[in-house]
């Protein structure tokens, strides 16, 4: 049988998604307390990989087993064995043609950055913080610009391994709540760090450091050397990702007050 999970998590511990022998990692957690329950080694293929440091609302992922066991049984014998800051949230069959990686169609992220002259106490690894004005409208304005198919190399990590730099980004926001400016972004796929370099420059324009037509330019010129410092990983969080209906997941029945 394959399966696919739903799975939320506070990346502030853990060095990522991925598996890596020398740090514990999210996806060790899980395989570990899955591998429990279905009494032999279970092996997960997630929807994006998240960095150290990131969050997510709700990761999508599969699993094969030999071993017959009920939703109900997956998910409460795993989250029994989960640290308090992983949970599995919902644990559905799914088709063999059903790929969590391959067969998203889209994913999205969410960038909280708490706007205040004073740090908080309570949430400083669960967002940005900045201390200077920012101006969501027009931070909101230049993200317009991304909309579409672009080359997004001047947003792209060093590291990325990634063949292309093009990406279609599908929707793109910026508005506040309070203390908190929010970024929604959803693109069909992302690059590394390329939502935490795109906040790193509407942040910059939020400050009043740059306008719409530097920030076309940044764009067009393809050149990361010339776009402002990655903005930090605290503020990130995966919320979802989106799939053909005929899959059936429930994802987005029940999303936490922020999202």
């Amino acid at each position: 049988m394959k399966y696919a999970v739903g799975v939320e998590y506070r990346g502030s511990a853990y060095c990522g998604w991925q598996r890596q022998p020398h740090c514990d990692s999210v996806q060790q957690n899980l395989e570990q307390a899955l591998s429990f329950v279905a009494d032999h080694a279970i092996e997960l293929v997630c929807a994006g990989r998240t960095d150290s440091g990131v969050h997510a609302v709700e990761q999508v992922a599969h699993f094969n087993s030999m071993s017959k066991r009920s939703e109900r049984a997956w998910l409460m014998g795993a989250n029994c064995r989960l640290p308090r800051d992983i949970r599995i949230k919902w644990v559905v069959p799914v088709s063999d043609d059903f790929h969590a990686r391959f067969g998203a169609q889209a994913r999205a992220y969410r960038y909280l950055i708490l706007n205040n002259t004073v740090p908080s106490a309570l949430f400083h690894d669960l967002s940005a913080w900045e201390f200077r004005d920012l101006d969501h409208h027009k931070m909101h304005e230049c993200a317009q610009i991304l909309l579409g198919e672009h080359d997004f190399s001047s947003f792209r990590a060093v590291g990325c391994q990634a063949k292309s730099a093009s990406r279609n980004v599908q929707d793109i926001s910026v508005s506040r709540r309070g203390e908190l400016v929010m970024l929604d972004i959803r693109a069909n796929a992302f690059l590394y760090h390329m939502v935490r370099n795109i906040a790193g420059s509407l942040i910059s324009i939020g400050r009043g450091e740059h306008d719409i037509d530097w920030f076309i330019g940044l764009l067009d010129a393809r050149d990361r050397n010339l776009a402002p410092a990655t903005a930090p990983a605290a503020g990130l969080y995966f919320v979802h990702a989106s799939y053909e209906a005929q899959f059936k997941l429930p994802i987005g029945d029940k999303k936490p007050v922020l999202f």
